[in-house]
C-alpha cells in the first residue's frame, strides 16, 4: 500500500512501546525524537539516531502490520523489525508519524527515524527519495462492500452507480482512479472502515491483508462482503535514508535469514494468516 494522508492536519509524533521492548508505557514526544546522547552506532557499526535504539517511523493504525494493543504497538512489520533490532543489539522504538512524510523521506533525512515500516509499497517514485529493503511482503488489493450494496466487483460498482472509497493517496486509490473512478478519500484505514459502516461509501478498495483482519471480527463479517481480489503486483519494503547502506544491509539480512529459518513463516501465520503456497 502507499499510504499518505491528504489535507491539513497537525503534525504528530508519538513515541510508543513495542511488544519486544523492555520499556513500558505510551507518551507524547515533543520535538526531535533522538535521545540526549544523540546519534550513535549499533552492532556492526550501523548508524542509529539514538543510542541503544532502532527508531522506526510508522503511521497507525494499519493492522495486521502495525496497531496498538494494550498500550503497545504490535504487528507483522513490528515483529520483523524486532528481528533487525535484536541482531543490532538494540531495542526497537516506534514513532507514530504523519504518513505524508514517508514518500519524501522527511523523517529519515531529519534524523528523527532510522527507518520507516508502514506497509509501504515499493515504487519507482519513492525510490527517488529513499532506499528500500528487499521486498518482505507480496500485496494485493481487494474490494470490500456492504452486504446491502449487492456488489462484489468494480464493474458492478460502476453499473449500479455505487460510491467507492479508498485510503488517501494509496495504491488502492491510484488503482481505482486508473479505472476511471473518483473514490472518496479517507485519511486512515480506520476511517475507511468507518466510511463503510456509516454509509458514506458502498465499497472500498484496500489492501487484502487489511480486509482479512477486519473480517475476523464477526460483526464486520456479518455486515460486509469480500469481493474481487485485485492483483497489482505490489511488494512492500522497509525504507531507509538514501545511502544508508549499512542499515539496509542489516534489514535485508534479517528478512532473508527469517525466510530461510522458518521465522518469517511463523510470523506471517501469526499476524496475517496461512501463507500462500507460492511463498511458503
Amino acid at each position: 500500500m502507499s499510504r499518505t494522508a491528504k489535507g491539513h492536519r497537525a503534525r504528530r509524533i508519538r513515541t510508543l512501546a513495542t511488544a519486544g521492548a523492555t520499556a513500558a508505557g505510551l507518551f507524547l514526544a515533543v520535538g526531535c525524537s533522538s535521545g540526549d546522547d544523540g546519534p550513535s552506532e549499533a552492532a556492526g557499526g550501523v548508524p542509529v539516531v539514538e543510542k541503544g535504539k532502532l527508531t522506526t517511523c510508522t503511521h497507525l493504525p494499519y493492522p495486521p502490520f502495525q496497531s496498538e494493543q494494550g498500550g503497545k504497538v504490535v504487528g507483522f512489520d513490528v515483529a520483523l523489525i524486532d528481528l533487525v533490532a535484536k541482531n543490532l543489539e538494540v531495542e526497537q522504538k516506534i514513532l507514530d508519524t504523519p504518513f505524508e512524510n514517508f514518500k519524501t523521506g522527511a523523517f529519515l533525512n531529519s534524523g528523527e527515524c532510522d527507518l520507516a515500516a508502514a506497509g509501504m509499497t515499493i515504487t519507482d517514485e519513492r525510490k527517488k527519495n529513499v532506499d528500500f529493503s528487499v521486498p518482505y511482503f507480496d500485496a494485493t488489493q481487494a474490494l470490500l462492500a456492504t452486504q446491502k450494496s449487492g456488489v462484489t466487483t468494480l464493474d458492478e460498482v460502476t453499473s449500479q452507480k455505487k460510491k467507492l472509497g479508498a485510503q488517501a493517496e494509496t495504491t488502492g486509490e491510484s488503482y481505482a482512479t486508473s479505472k476511471g473512478f473518483d473514490p472518496v478519500a479517507f485519511e486512515s484505514s480506520d476511517a475507511v472502515l468507518n466510511g463503510l459502516r456509516t454509509g458514506q461509501v458502498d465499497a472500498v478498495v484496500i489492501d487484502y491483508p487489511v480486509v482479512q483482519g477486519w473480517l475476523k471480527d464477526k460483526a464486520n463479517a456479518d455486515e460486509f462482503v469480500l469481493g474481487e481480489n485485485i492483483e497489482t503486483g505490489e511488494e512492500y519494503g522497509f525504507s531507509v535514508k538514501k545511502g544508508n547502506t549499512k542499515l539496509k544491509a542489516a534489514i535485508d539480512k534479517a528478512i532473508t535469514d527469517a525466510k530461510a529459518d522458518g521465522t518469517y513463516k511463523k510470523l506471517y501465520e501469526k499476524w496475517i494468516g496461512p501463507m500462500p503456497k507460492a511463498q511458503s
